[in-house]
């Protein structure tokens, strides 16, 4: 355990390797796609889409502790223009202690990331950042 904070129902425990929330959820930091405090507490969003709370009233370290391996798990983050149409972000992040990382695509807003000829734009994107990389 890093740190923990009493919630309304329970409480927040940060670890190595994960966020356990009051109801027993357990968010790996590599899926924490963002986390934010407020005058209720913890808000997340997962790689997943959920969108996750807990009511914290002190949460002492654990902001800090949330930031610090959330942002250990990111690898490459670079933002990367497409041709006419916006931009995408590229990011490979890592699960702690792991050798191997995931790739995700984060559109600007107003693109859809259904469209499959801007699917392809991002993946030459992408596979020219790995060439660069060596990765």
């Amino acid at each position: 355990m890093l740190t923990f904070a009493e919630a309304a129902d329970g409480y927040v425990v940060a670890t190595d390797q994960a966020l356990f929330l009051p109801d027993g959820t357990r968010v790996p930091w590599e899926q924490v796609e963002q986390a934010g405090w407020d005058d209720e507490g913890l808000r997340l969003t997962t790689s997943e889409g959920r969108r996750l709370s807990a009511r914290v009233a002190s949460p002492h370290r654990l902001p800090e502790a949330v930031r610090e391996r959330v942002n250990s798990t990111i690898v490459v983050n670079k933002y990367v223009e497409l041709p006419g149409r916006g931009g995408v972000r590229l990011v490979a992040r890592r699960a702690p202690g792991a050798d191997t990382f995931t790739w995700s695509f984060h559109f600007d807003e107003g693109l859809d990331p259904e469209d499959p000829g801007l699917r392809a734009q991002a993946e030459q994107a992408l596979e020219g950042l790995r060439r660069s990389m060596g990765v």
